[in-house]
């Protein structure tokens, strides 16, 4: 078997022996309602679950007035008192090969009015496969899959 058929099947192995954990990860970051300015305590979540894999990790309160005057930036309508960046840092043993970034938000839209829906937002449900709740697939299911890439 070639090298790299041996590697593609190794990591997609890994993934199936992972796969039952991540969703419960995903679950329990779905539970989070993390809307503007109440994303606090799921970026905690995500900074304790990169520690606890062992990276670096580093988390800052993101200050308006310093990015302010920075090319890109967007006038905020909405307080960032508590709004917090988390990066996560592997260092391997050898520092060979190529750097990798991966990102994404926290964030989710407003859930409107509660009457409309069918559950609570913020209680994942797994239905036919897919899973149902705010944030499951814009973004919180890509935060999941770069811890457990």
């Amino acid at each position: 078997m070639m090298p790299e058929r041996i590697a593609d099947e190794a990591i997609l192995s890994a993934v199936d022996d992972g796969f039952a954990r991540q969703v419960a990860f995903l679950q329990d970051l779905v539970r989070f309602p993390s809307q503007r300015g109440e994303e606090h305590p799921a970026q905690s979540f995500m900074a304790a679950a990169y520690e606890a894999d062992g990276y670096a990790v580093d988390m800052w309160r993101v200050d308006v007035d310093v990015i302010r005057d920075l090319p890109g930036f967007s006038p905020v309508a909405v307080s960032y008192d508590d709004a917090f960046n988390v990066v996560a840092t592997h260092t391997p043993r050898n520092a060979t090969g190529r750097s990798r970034i991966l990102n994404g938000h926290i964030d989710v839209v407003p859930t409107g009015p509660l009457d409309r829906w069918v559950r609570d937002p913020y209680d994942p449900a797994i239905e036919e496969g897919w899973m149902h709740g705010r944030g499951a697939g814009d973004m919180k299911a890509g935060l999941s899959a770069c811890l457990y890439a």
